[in-house]
């Protein structure tokens, strides 16, 4: 397997120099690190966030929970931390602090007690108007043409995808159906 690797290892290099493209780095360099790219990029782009996010009232983690609320379900914390790749240990004080805002309630499902369903407020609901803007906040932030911003969206969608998978995860699809 190791041989089989080295030889994969220096045929990309070898193209990428018949290509005049630089040297892959050492594997083990930072620079290499796909995850640090992908971690150094969700620290910063929380920053970029963060101003607009700050003007509605709402943490990141507030407006993700948000952003599945207002697509029209109500849902199930379970199906929520489905949704969001959260655990009910991280999501539930989160719902507690938005319900406490008046956001959201929470109610026991009457058919089945184990089950907590999480649904809008009229002031959750009215806080998407003014959450408007920040989707543009970020395509401006960003400065992508719309093509290459949709390219990027799918990269990363087939990079979540097979993550999951390798990680054992299933991938969660938008929630028409309550199970």
């Amino acid at each position: 397997m190791s041989q089989q690797i080295r030889h994969s290892s220096a045929n990309s290099s070898l193209e990428a120099a018949e290509e005049g493209l630089p040297d892959m780095p050492d594997p083990l360099s930072l620079d290499a690190q796909l995850c640090f790219l992908l971690y150094s990029g969700v620290h910063a782009m929380g920053k970029v966030y963060k101003p607009a996010l700050d003007a509605i009232g709402l943490t990141y983690p507030q407006y993700l929970v948000m952003l599945v609320l207002w697509e029209g379900h109500d849902v199930t914390v379970s199906r929520l931390g489905a949704r969001l790749g959260l655990d009910s240990g991280t999501l539930t004080p989160l719902l507690r602090r938005m319900a406490a805002k008046g956001l959201l309630t929470r109610a026991r499902d009457q058919a089945d007690e184990r089950r907590v369903n999480v649904g809008l407020t009229a002031e959750g609901r009215a806080l998407k108007a003014r959450a408007g803007h920040v989707p543009e906040a970020m395509r401006c932030a960003l400065d992508l043409p719309d093509a290459e911003l949709h390219a990027l969206r799918q990269t990363l969608g087939k990079l979540q995808a097979r993550l999951m998978r390798a990680a054992g995860m299933a991938a969660e699809s938008p929630l028409p159906d309550q199970g």
